[in-house]
């Protein structure tokens, strides 16, 4: 695919990702098509780095990969003894105490949580293979639009390992336990009508239209106003751990922001 931040000046590129930024649009590119964007610490650490530079006035970020695959998934290399070069290989990792794999993993997972922030909505857009950790990065992203030929598939149970780069949430939210636990044993491909019918994403478009369908999204998220966005955002984010009456208590004190705001009353 072609990438449309190229010809910006990257605030980061490194280790397979680049982050450019157009204003109020951010985009985060996996850069390493040769090896189908699979995913490394490195490129881990590079992602959290990407969300802490984000500017304030960013208010949507574009997840995209190079490549005809999105991303494969955790790069192979990390089973091997040698793992990667610097990095403790994850048969190293096994050996440490529980503390230490404790916080390794949670070092990792942070590359996948500043998706979800208040105060931006994040768009995947995904083409071909999204494999295990690639699976999951889409997920963390707020909205996701796929091409046609997109294959989702967590594969992490059938290397008798489990999702844990923060997936699991995601996915049951959007298509319910039973189904979740399906696509996770089974490790079976979900392509793109499967992934449109569940709420896996909530656009298919032809693999060629697919920067074009994102940017139509994009703009229209951006043509709401930015504090309505991030309220609305945390209210539907909240409702799924609230009840009913709590929820009715929620959108009422949202709304009585807003209001207040709108007159000019607001702090």
């Amino acid at each position: 695919m072609a990438s449309p931040d190229q010809d910006l000046v990257p605030v980061l590129d490194k280790d397979g990702v680049r982050l450019t930024v157009d204003d109020a649009i951010a985009t985060v590119t996996l850069t390493n098509p040769a090896k189908r964007n699979a995913q490394s610490p490195a490129l881990w650490r590079a992602l959290t780095e990407a969300g802490r530079q984000l500017p304030g006035s960013v208010r949507v970020v574009v997840l995209r990969a190079e490549g005809k695959s999105f991303s494969a998934g955790l790069d192979r290399q990390a089973f091997t003894p040698e793992g990667f070069d610097g990095e403790p290989s994850f048969i190293d990792l096994a050996r440490g105490d529980d503390a230490e794999l404790d916080a390794t993993i949670a070092e990792y997972q942070e590359a996948f949580t500043w998706w979800r922030r208040s105060d931006i909505v994040s768009v995947a857009a995904v083409q071909g293979h999204a494999i295990g950790a690639g699976f999951q990065l889409a997920l963390a992203c707020d909205l996701r639009v796929v091409a046609d030929d997109v294959q989702f598939a967590m594969r992490e149970t059938s290397l008798g390992l489990v999702p844990d780069l923060t997936g699991t949430h995601p996915l049951v939210g959007l298509v319910g336990y039973a189904r979740a636990l399906e696509i996770c044993v089974t490790g079976r491909f979900v392509t793109a009508e499967e992934a449109v019918s569940t709420g896996l994403a909530n656009l298919a478009v032809p693999a060629d239209q697919l920067d074009d369908a994102v940017q139509d999204l994009t703009s229209a998220v951006l043509a709401a106003p930015r504090d309505a966005v991030i309220e609305t955002k945390a209210l539907l984010r909240g409702a799924q751990d609230r009840t009913y009456e709590a929820q009715r208590g929620a959108e009422r004190q949202s709304q009585a922001r807003r209001l207040r705001d709108l007159a000019g009353l607001g702090d």
